[in-house]
C-alpha cells in the first residue's frame, strides 16, 4: 500500500495517479492523553488500520495527485536518525571538496568511527512544502537517500531481525548547510528533512537493498546510484541505531546519500525518484521571517 498525508492532514491511499481519502479509518485509533506516547500513532497501528483503509479506498472518489498538497507521510516521528558518508563515491567526493567534509580529521574516519547522527524532528516537511534556504551566503546541498520508517518499538534488535521492524519506505532529502558547525546543527533547519511522496509499505518494496535512485535539479541529473552500494546496509543501520536509542513507530532513518551532491538556490526545483517508491518534486525557496 502507498499511504500519503495531504492537504489539511487528510490521509490517503495512492493508486496509480490518484489519491483516495481514507481519513475516516483513523477513527479507530485509540484515544491518547497527556503525556502523549512517543512516536506516530498512525504508523504504530498501521497493520490494524490497513483493512479499513483498503475498503474505504475502494469506494472513495479519485483525487488526481496533481491537485493535492503532499505532506510528510509521517506526522510525528520522535527522532530522525541519519547515516553519514554511506556510499564510497560520495566519501571520495567529500575528501576532494573541503566544503563538504570540514571537521578536522573527518576525512580519515570511517562511518563506524563517526557514528550515526540525529536531525531535529521539527525539520521534517513533505514535498509540496518544499525547502526554504535560510542562509543565502552559505552553500546548501541536496542529498537524496532511501528513508526507512520504523513500524514498532525496536531496542537492541539483532541485525537478522532488523528489517521486520520496518513499516515502510519513502524518499528522503537530507538537506545540508555546509560549514564548520556540528552536522546535526547544520542539518536540522526547518524544512531540511523532506520525506515523501508517500510511505510504501514494506511488503510492496520487496528487496530494499537493491533499488535504483536519482535526483535532478531543474531537469539536470545530479545524483544516481543503487542502494546495493551502501557501505553499511539497512539492517545493520537499524540494529546499530537500536543499540543507542529505542526506535519508536514513525521514527525515520535517512540511510545515506551517494555521489553528486551540489548546491541549490531559491527558484530551483529538485526531482527525486526511487525504484518501487515513485517520484517527488520539491521546490526551493528563500526563507521568509
Amino acid at each position: 500500500m502507498k499511504l500519503c498525508r495531504f492537504n489539511d492532514n487528510r490521509v490517503g491511499v495512492v493508486r496509480d495517479s490518484s489519491v483516495y481519502d481514507v481519513t475516516a479509518a483513523l477513527e479507530a485509533l485509540p484515544a491518547i492523553r497527556h503525556p502523549f506516547p512517543p512516536g506516530d500513532a498512525l504508523i504504530a497501528h498501521l497493520d490494524t488500520l490497513r483493512p479499513a483503509m483498503e475498503r474505504l479506498a475502494a469506494t472513495a472518489p479519485a483525487l488526481p495527485l496533481t491537485t493535492v498538497h503532499l505532506l510528510s507521510p509521517v506526522a510525528n516521528p520522535s527522532k530522525i536518525v541519519a547515516t553519514p558518508s554511506n556510499y564510497h563515491a560520495h566519501a571520495v567526493e567529500a575528501r576532494l571538496d573541503p566544503e563538504i567534509a570540514v571537521y578536522q580529521g573527518e576525512r580519515a574516519r570511517s562511518i563506524r568511527d563517526q557514528g550515526l547522527f540525529l536531525k531535529s524532528a521539527s525539520s521534517l516537511v513533505g514535498p509540496s512544502h518544499g525547502v526554504a534556504t535560510r542562509f543565502p551566503d552559505r552553500r546548501t546541498d541536496h542529498e537524496v537517500e532511501l528513508a526507512v520508517i520504523i513500524g514498532r518499538p525496536a531496542s537492541c534488535v539483532a541485525e537478522a531481525d532488523a528489517l521486520s521492524f520496518v513499516a515502510g519506505y519513502a524518499i528522503g532529502l537530507d538537506m545540508s548547510v555546509r560549514g564548520k558547525e556540528d552536522r546535526s546543527y547544520r542539518k536540522s533547519i526547518d524544512s531540511y528533512s523532506v520525506l515523501g511522496p508517500w510511505l510504501v509499505t514494506a511488503d510492496e518494496i520487496g528487496d530494499p537493498t537493491n533499488l535504483d535512485f536519482w535526483l535532478k535539479v531543474n531537469g539536470e541529473e545530479k545524483q544516481a546510484s543503487n542502494t546495493a552500494k551502501m557501505l553499511v546496509g539497512l539492517a545493520e543501520q537499524i540494529a546499530w541505531a537500536s543499540t543507542m536509542y529505542v526506535l519508536h513507530p514513525g521514527d525515520i532513518i535517512m540511510t545515506g546519500t551517494c555521489q553528486g551532491v551540489s548546491p541549490v538556490k531559491p527558484g530551483d526545483v529538485m526531482t527525486c525518484w526511487i525504484e518501487r517508491i515513485g517520484e517527488m518534486t520539491v521546490p526551493v525557496s528563500a526563507f521568509e521571517k
